[in-house]
């Protein structure tokens, strides 16, 4: 991952990557659990999108919580190309984060607890980074879907803050924003690490815990 260093400074969209009108292949389900990829999910399940560097640990994080998520999927979002492919978003001229979409149960884990599972993964204090891997796709975000989601999200971004803070961390960097568009990436990508096992992963958190939502996400 860390081989296609590009500039951490985020495209112009007139100067992003055209894209395509369709969206480009994937996988069908989760190679884990066999829960369909892109759906249906069932009733009451809830979806969030949330970018903490390469996608491939990412994803694992949050299908190996013991419970409550239904599936999860690698995709990109947050930028400006349509439908683009990983070669794309790799230059650094789509705008794209490497995301993870979580459909999970909110009744049997609460989506402060996504969030804090979120926080805890990586270091959200690096910008447009994860260690190694440099590139405004590996920068920290979260894409929310409706307002209460956008809430919870920035009351849990402030608790971790001042968490970090305490401990002598600088500003927390993570983006909020709402979801334009989630793309679904390669097959290949998709539960990369449950097939590769040996795979790279550069995750990292920070060793601070987050306040809110404790004992739900460990």
């Amino acid at each position: 991952m860390f081989l296609f260093r590009k500039r951490p400074a985020m495209p112009a969209p007139a100067d992003a990557l055209p894209g395509r009108p369709t969206p480009i292949p994937t996988a069908e389900t989760h190679v884990v659990n066999g829960n369909p990829l892109k759906g249906p999910y069932p009733p009451g399940t809830g979806t969030i999108v949330l970018g903490l560097g390469c996608f491939w640990g990412a994803e694992r994080r949050f299908w190996q919580l013991p419970e409550g998520v239904f599936v999860t999927a690698v995709g990109y979002a947050g930028g400006y190309t349509p439908n683009p492919t990983y070669e794309e978003v790799c230059t650094g001229r789509t705008g794209h984060n490497e995301v993870v979409l979580v459909a999970f149960d909110p009744a049997v884990l609460p989506l402060e607890a996504v969030v804090r599972t979120f926080f805890e993964s990586h270091d959200p204090t690096q910008g447009m980074r994860q260690g190694n891997d440099v590139g405004t796709q590996y920068r920290s975000g979260i894409y929310t879907v409706g307002p209460d989601q956008d809430a919870a999200a920035r009351s849990v971004r402030a608790a971790y803050a001042e968490a970090l803070k305490a401990r002598g961390f600088p500003d927390v960097t993570t983006e909020i924003r709402p979801l334009e568009q989630f793309y679904f990436a390669e097959a290949y990508h998709q539960q990369y690490l449950a097939k590769n096992p040996a795979g790279y992963c550069g995750l990292g958190g920070t060793g601070v815990s987050c306040p809110v939502g404790a004992g739900v996400a460990a």
